[in-house]
């Protein structure tokens, strides 16, 4: 692995995107030095485009919410991957979030600026850990974006979950310091607020005490998580072509529409509409619930197909983008509360969750005549009602339509994907996602062929792309 470090001055168009991160690291002797606020702006940058680029777009296909027809898209469609299509995600891990926040972290120092800032850092890097180790399993993690270190030594999955859960503990503890705000303008999400980055430290640690399946623990930090939507961490955007949301470009400034819709299946469980909808019968509106005005802001109907809504919801140019949410840290609290403390707490933050979207929710501008999002009972998931149909046990029922909250809720994101593996084996309560081609559902993203060839240590044998990580066996 070799590095170099890399700024983003801006956001950039997918295709050259593309062009970038295809050369990243082919000079590694002469590192790019600049201030520390800067170098910052370039660390949150980079995770931006790995938390709302080109990965959720395969992680969406991986988890049965988009449909590739055309070129690379096809090929990932059919589960017809090597290893150099995951090169760029590597990238975007390891050279544009993880070397830039250490090199952030050592130049911030050097310069007596410690406490906020570094916690800022620390945050950063961690989301890009937890987003690798859920994707690859083992991973890089001590020895990762330290320049004298040509071949990193790969870590277990189970060590990397505890590793990012202490560094975002060392995170917390530097953000309550209160001294060493970062420079005005810098830390683009918040502007160095130490008590927002604090909260989104805590859903991270929920984040993936959930991925990780330690269920209690993820009750617990989300307690402390994102509590209202302005302390979501989202990807700040204009509408410029520079600087759009990433969606957006890859839709419309890249013309690549014609490469990929909205999977029949993720549309159908919000269609209200009986003669446009694909199937109908997965519809998940019932007497308590009208998904109209969720289904207008997330997608729209073209010539290609069903694809996300660039004109007023989901792929806007100035829409921001989810990384991770105050709806994420609602849903982590019901069904973390759920599998811990059981079918009450877990109703009782579901319904929490529900009075949010009856309020429009995380929705631009929504139509408040299509919203409907009335508080659930007990009795609804009792058999024969409204929210069990078919009969299986109230508790099934109740997390089955958690697990379903979850799917649409983080529809653009990479969690679906992560929930799709976790629960896989829950075949009562799990979405039911079919696999597009063969019977199985892909598990993991292959190591990247850049990784292969230049890290002796890379796992050998090399996973399949069929072979669950660690923590989902």
């Amino acid at each position: 692995m070799k590095k170099i470090l890399f700024i983003f001055g801006l956001l950039c168009i997918l295709t050259s995107c593309a062009d970038l991160v295809d050369d990243l690291n082919q000079d590694p002797n002469n590192p790019t030095t600049a201030p520390y606020s800067l170098i910052l702006t370039g660390a949150e940058l980079g995770n931006v485009v790995l938390q709302t680029g080109e990965a959720t777009r395969k992680a969406g296909i991986f988890a049965g919410q988009y449909t590739g027809l055309d070129r690379n898209h096809l090929l990932y469609t059919t589960y017809n991957v090597s290893a150099s299509n995951f090169n760029a995600e590597w990238n975007n891990v390891y050279v544009d979030a993880v070397i830039n926040t250490r090199v952030a972290e050592q130049t911030a120092i050097e310069a007596g600026i410690e406490g906020v800032t570094i916690g800022i850092l620390q945050t950063v890097r961690a989301m890009a850990f937890g987003t690798a180790t859920s994707f690859w399993g083992d991973i890089p993690f001590d020895e990762a974006g330290i320049p004298e270190i040509e071949s990193p030594a790969f870590e277990s999955q189970e060590t990397v979950y505890n590793k990012i859960q202490s560094l975002l503990d060392e995170a917390i503890v530097n953000l309550a310091s209160g001294t060493g705000v970062p420079a005005l303008g810098s830390d683009i999400h918040f502007d160095g607020d130490p008590a927002a980055w604090t909260e989104v430290a805590y859903s991270l640690k929920a984040r993936y005490y959930l991925q990780a399946k330690d269920y209690a623990a993820a009750y617990a930090a989300a307690q402390n998580g994102i509590s209202r939507p302005a302390n979501s961490l989202l990807s700040p955007h204009g509408t410029s072509a520079s600087d759009a949301n990433l969606t957006y470009q890859f839709f419309e400034i890249a013309v690549r529409g014609a490469d990929l819709v909205t999977s029949d299946f993720m549309a159908s469980l919000v269609d209200s509409d009986g003669v446009r909808s694909p199937d109908f019968t997965n519809y998940r509106g019932n007497a308590k619930t009208d998904e109209t005005a969720r289904y207008d802001y997330l997608f729209r109907v073209n010539g290609t197909g069903i694809q996300p809504n660039t004109v007023n919801g989901l792929g806007a140019a100035d829409e921001p983008g989810a990384m991770i949410t105050y709806q994420e840290n609602l849903l982590i609290l019901a069904e973390a509360g759920f599998r811990t403390a059981g079918f009450s707490t877990g109703l009782n933050h579901l319904n929490e969750f529900r009075a949010y979207m009856a309020s429009g929710g995380y929705m631009r501008n929504p139509n408040t005549a299509d919203l409907r999002y009335d508080a659930y009972e007990s009795n609804d998931f009792e058999s024969g009602n409204i929210e069990n149909p078919d009969g299986i046990s109230p508790e099934d029922a109740l997390l089955r339509e958690i697990l379903e909250e979850r799917y649409v809720t983080l529809f653009g994101t990479l969690e679906s994907f992560s929930d799709t593996r976790r629960t896989y084996t829950e075949s009562t309560v799990r979405v039911p996602v079919q696999p597009n081609s063969g019977s199985e559902l892909p598990q993991r993203l292959l190591y990247p062929q850049s990784e292969i060839d230049r890290n002796p240590r890379t796992p050998s044998p090399i996973p399949g792309f069929f072979e669950p990580t660690p923590v989902n066996q």
